[in-house]
């Protein structure tokens, strides 16, 4: 059992749960490969707060991930599947027949002692192992997917994140996405066979306040408890939800809006939008 439930010996373990990450075999990091994190608390270099509540939470060290994937033709064996505090899929670190150790993305079901390969062109198709689309065959379900050739992994990088595969046209290799959008990439872009392990992440429940400041995220104050020069939603005697959409503190809408920026290059190789669970088809 991944997810464990305590007795409500208190009432902070009433409602939670912990995932025991069974899939971890290796307890301490590569100190070849971790790098220092500075925290800003959600404010830029002018010391503004540009994002609330951020701040506080428990202090990390980076994992430099090989997101790229270009050390190709050359065999790498997994010495041992990691927790990451800064993802929330499992990493492994993988040790490459010259000696070079590097951590990877770890897809389900890949354990100490199996090996993982990259290449410019066609190979076993196993989970792990990293190619271009234009050789991965139809159907199959991919993670770690480019945007742009050469440029590292961006879509489906998440816990138990996976895209399928579903046919090739020309350049064009065409994914659908978790998110229910069906876009088309460059056939010369990498992915990563299989799934990303750790699927059991989206079952926790924190259940109290203070593992959300573990991990960094303060209180945030209601928009209608604010005054009207704070908040869209603040002012008025009494509650006042003032007849307009909920929105942010700079006005963004806060259900069903617009949030993606207009006349990306990208834009155009959307077939399919993401669909919202609560409002239907998003138009954006």
């Amino acid at each position: 059992m991944a997810i464990r439930v305590y007795k409500p010996t208190t009432p902070g373990r009433r409602n939670a749960s912990v995932n025991l990450h069974v899939e971890v075999t290796k307890k301490t990091p590569e100190k070849s490969l971790l790098a220092p994190i500075k925290k800003n608390g959600g404010r830029n270099n002018q010391g503004k707060i540009t994002v609330r509540g951020r701040g506080g939470g428990h202090k990390r060290r980076y994992r430099k991930i090989d997101f790229r994937r270009l050390k190709d033709d050359m065999v790498a064996t997994v010495i041992g599947i990691e927790y990451d505090p800064n993802r929330s899929c499992h990493i492994a670190l993988v040790q490459y027949e010259d000696g070079t150790k590097r951590y990877i993305l770890a897809p389900r079901n890949l354990t100490d002692g199996d090996t993982v390969k990259s290449s410019e062109s066609a190979i076993e198709p196993k989970a792990g192992n990293c190619m271009p689309l234009k050789y991965i065959p139809t159907g199959l379900t991919v993670h770690n997917i480019e945007f742009e050739p050469g440029k590292g992994g961006a879509l489906c990088r998440s816990a138990g994140a996976a895209a399928r595969l579903s046919n090739r046209e020309g350049r064009w290799a065409t994914v659908v996405l978790p998110s229910g959008e069906i876009r088309q990439v460059s056939v010369e872009c990498r992915a990563t066979i299989g799934q990303l392990g750790n699927t059991d992440h989206q079952n926790v429940k924190l259940g109290k306040a203070g593992r959300n400041r573990w991990l960094g995220k303060r209180p945030k104050v209601r928009g209608m408890a604010m005054s009207h020069h704070d908040h869209p939603l603040g002012g008025g005697e009494g509650r006042s939800k003032g007849g307009r959409t909920p929105a942010s503190a700079s006005g963004t809408k806060s259900k069903g809006g617009r949030t993606r920026q207009r006349g990306k290059w990208t834009d155009a190789r959307i077939l399919r939008r993401r669909k919202s669970k609560r409002y239907g088809q998003l138009k954006i």
